[in-house]
């Protein structure tokens, strides 16, 4: 009887968190942040409630039937996006935002950065990230089009 075909499927887990952030680029003036950003530029910044969506990419092991085994999974959401943005100001608790406009663009790639690092390696498919029920970004890696 000939092996079984080797069979890739897609597995997602969500976590949510909340965070406060400031729309502010230090490229531009006051006056030009305020244009571009409006009230999400408000010096004392703002809040959401995010919600991640991360998607594993890869063969069913068919010993284990699985993906990735979940806690595995859950552990590494834990120590790449609960831990270092949970209850945090984004531009003033996590360094990577010191520099870099804490837009949800560019929370979905420090999400993903953080998440290659653990995960093993070509795992990792796509970071989906909710900072309201009508804003959403995805991101899969792409450094550039």
């Amino acid at each position: 009887m000939a092996p079984a075909a080797a069979r890739l499927a897609r597995l997602s887990r969500s976590v949510s968190f909340s965070a406060c952030h400031r729309l502010h680029s230090k490229s531009l003036s006051d006056e030009e942040n305020l244009k571009l950003f409006g009230k999400c530029n408000n010096p004392n910044g703002h809040g959401h409630n995010y919600k991640v969506i991360v998607t594993v990419r890869g063969e069913i092991d068919p010993v284990s039937g699985m993906v990735i085994n979940l806690t595995d999974l859950k552990e590494y959401m834990q120590e790449a996006i609960m831990e270092p943005l949970d209850h945090k100001n984004l531009d003033k608790d996590v360094p990577y935002f010191a520099e870099v406009v804490s837009t949800t663009e560019n929370l979905a790639v420090f999400i993903w950065e953080n998440l290659r690092k653990l995960l093993p390696t070509g795992i990792l498919y796509k970071v989906k990230v909710y900072e309201t029920e009508q804003n959403v970004v995805v991101y899969k890696g792409e450094e550039t089009i």
